[in-house]
């Protein structure tokens, strides 16, 4: 391979060795063994092959372009074979009259059948099947392609590579679970992913493939998991004191629910076993997971620590501190806000004040992290909406106490079962699965552009009862390239639908300044203006029990767990409140299952599921949130009781062998030895 194109593998597909190479694999398999007949092509097919012969070979002019046509019949009817690029090679190189194996994607261009770009083989006999019966199909590029590697190129070098590999490579997996699950050896899997003869072959090798990686990824969390327990120290909080007591039996806003009181007894399980907590608490929006952090919070304080929250914005960081400070008045402990937007010289004393200890609480944003921050004696860390943080923000926490501190770690995401056996591994669960009595489930609606004015009639039905209303736009200005509704816009249409002074209105964008963001968002909370309109600032943490109605302006570009993040902002007093999802006319397939399960369940783990399997869960351990987990094979949703098997069976080895110490382990120890990351999975 010359340097340009190795050098286009290196970047474009992260392949530098010949390892990589054949760990590249296909992400399907072309079954071209079975000749089918024009005759029979019912539509649907994505990939048929069929045999005959080519005549009326021409060029069409349409416009400026060109393409070539040419016949096809394979004795059971015609079809035409278009191409639109390469035609004077491809005119030159085709002989009218030869038998074709023609292999393809067909479909109707109105009531002619045609095959655009085909694989065309030359063949002898009538009842010759292809030369490659199964054909590696390669994920690709444009930047690949136009650089002549697109998915047949690509599938040329691994052929040639599989003519240079040996028989016989290491084994990377115990012969006792080779036996036990009937796996194929390393080498013929390898094989057999890239060129099978049979596609019983290839899905053997798949299923091999998927275990190892599976099983591997297991291995790795739960290792580092066991180790953790066994090694880590944490600071042991031995009693629950006054300040929990008091605040439990005389100032608890409202009752606990069985969930909340079962999670309070696992947090305080971890907090007394001299073993440092790495804790993630799940609950729905509205479930009372702040609650739960306070009461823990308390804990710690009677334990003679100090700990601190951190929240992903300055609204939801001021909002608990208004919240702290108003459930704890009467009761002596010092809680401080530190945030950004602070003068200077306030941020000094706070700092002053928290390294002297003269600080029981300190609630903030990134502000937290900074190197200056230093406490006295940190031993409870908070982390609210911990997806909104970068993991290696959440590590700097870590050096704030000479003891590790206690971990909470909180999200009104619900994560999907498979997701959190697989990523979460590493940490303890916790899931608050009740919502307080009295909360009525939101009623979501879909609308379009066309049902306008219905909405509009709604809102001020909404408004003419007293309750107040979110207007939610994903763009603060209109985009050239994307076709959305933008938040200026948005605003001034609805100014010209409720006139002042018989409506008021709010508007709150991230670009806006912290001063002016917290004096609009306190007009919409005292309930001064009807309607805040608003990008998605109002995602996570404003509370406001009047507001009844979320109109989210083109639904169909926000994610399922954004959507559910955006229609927890209401019902959350004891009206019934409603979401109604506004999008254009015309949605992607995708778009519609995405509007239809917000429609259709406010079960948040339900929406979780859906939008794992729509969007991919992100490589959670190491640096990327986005995205598909860094999986070559498996998939986390179709693959969930390989999920499961995998996990009991790590689970059941490190029972046996926490260390990997014992002979037949060898080769799994090594693995662990040359996979060490940077164990961010610790924090989070």
């Amino acid at each position: 391979m010359g340097p340009t194109k190795a050098d286009i593998l290196a970047k474009e597909f992260d392949i530098r060795t010949y390892g990589d190479l054949l760990h590249y694999f296909p992400f399907r398999i072309v079954d071209r063994s079975h000749v089918s007949t024009i005759d029979n092509f019912n539509g649907d097919e994505p990939y048929l092959v069929f045999r005959g012969r080519i005549s009326d070979l021409h060029t069409v002019t349409s416009g400026r372009s060109t393409r070539l046509e040419a016949s096809f019949t394979d004795g059971t009817g015609m079809m035409v074979l278009v191409w639109f690029q390469g035609l004077k090679w491809i005119k030159e190189s085709l002989k009218p009259g030869t038998i074709y194996n023609v292999m393809g994607k067909p479909t109707l261009f109105g009531t002619t059948l045609q095959m655009v770009h085909p694989d065309l083989e030359a063949s002898t006999l009538y009842d010759e099947r292809p030369t490659h019966a199964f054909l590696p199909v390669y994920r690709t590029t444009e930047k690949a392609k136009n650089r002549g590697l697109g998915t047949k190129a690509i599938a040329r070098i691994t052929s040639t590579l599989m003519q240079h590999v040996p028989q016989r490579l290491p084994e990377t997996l115990p012969g006792a679970l080779l036996q036990k699950y009937h796996l194929m050896d390393r080498s013929t899997a390898l094989r057999y992913m890239h060129y099978p003869n049979t596609m019983q072959e290839w899905q053997r090798a798949l299923l091999r493939e998927k275990f190892e990686e599976l099983f591997y990824h297991q291995l790795e969390y739960q290792y580092s998991r066991t180790a953790r327990r066994r090694h880590s120290v944490g600071r042991v909080f031995g009693i629950v004191g006054s300040r929990f007591s008091n605040f439990y039996n005389n100032y608890l806003p409202f009752p606990l629910t069985g969930a909340q009181k079962r999670v309070i007894k696992e947090i305080r399980a971890d907090m007394r076993s001299g073993r440092q907590m790495n804790r993630l608490l799940q609950g729905d929006v509205g479930s009372g997971k702040t609650l739960v952090a306070l009461l823990t919070i308390l804990i710690a304080l009677d334990n003679d620590c100090q700990a601190c929250l951190m929240a992903p914005t300055e609204i939801l960081a001021t909002q608990h501190f208004a919240n702290f400070q108003k459930l704890l008045a009467e009761q002596g402990i010092v809680v401080e806000l530190l945030v950004g937007s602070l003068r200077a010289s306030q941020k000094k004393k706070i700092k002053q004040r928290l390294a002297a200890g003269e600080i029981d609480i300190l609630i903030g944003t990134h502000a937290l992290i900074e190197p200056d921050v230093q406490f006295g004696r940190l031993g409870y860390v908070v982390i609210d909406e911990q997806h909104r943080f970068g993991v290696e923000q959440r590590s700097k926490l870590w050096g704030k106490s000479d003891i590790p501190p206690h971990i909470l770690v909180m999200t009104a995401t619900p994560i999907p079962r498979t997701l959190a056996m697989t990523l979460y591994a590493d940490l303890d669960c916790s899931i608050i699965d009740e919502l307080p009595p009295g909360r009525q489930p939101v009623i979501t609606t879909h609308g379009t552009d066309a049902k306008r004015a219905l909405l509009f009639q709604f809102m001020r039905k909404e408004i003419a009862k007293g309750r107040q209303i979110y207007v939610v736009y994903p763009l603060i200005k209109e985009s050239e390239k994307m076709d959305l509704k933008d938040l200026m816009d948005g605003y001034e249409s609805i100014s010209r639908s409720f006139p002042q002074p018989e409506y008021q209105l709010s508007i709150v964008h991230g670009q806006m300044p912290a001063d002016a963001k917290a004096y609009e968002m306190d007009r919409f909370k005292r309930g001064e203006t009807n309607i805040m309109v608003s990008t998605t600032v109002i995602e996570v943490g404003v509370d406001v029990p009047n507001a009844t109605v979320m109109v989210i302006e083109n639904a169909e570009r926000f994610g399922l767990s954004q959507l559910h993040q955006l229609r927890g902002r209401v019902g959350r007093g004891g009206g019934q409140s409603y979401c109604i999802l506004m999008t254009k006319d015309d949605l992607s397939h995708t778009s519609q299952q995405r509007i239809q399960t917000m429609c259709s369940t406010t079960d948040g783990f339900a929406i979780a599921e859906a939008d794992l399997r729509l969007r991919g869960p992100g490589d959670l351990q190491g640096l990327q949130q986005s995205g598909m987990l860094d999986l070559r094979v498996a998939d986390l949703v179709d693959d969930e009781p390989l999920v499961c098997t995998t996990r009991d069976e790590v689970h059941d080895l490190l029972e046996r062998d926490p260390d990997l110490q014992l002979p037949e382990n060898n080769i799994l120890r090594q693995h662990i030895l040359n996979n060490n990351h940077p164990q961010w999975d610790k924090i989070s």
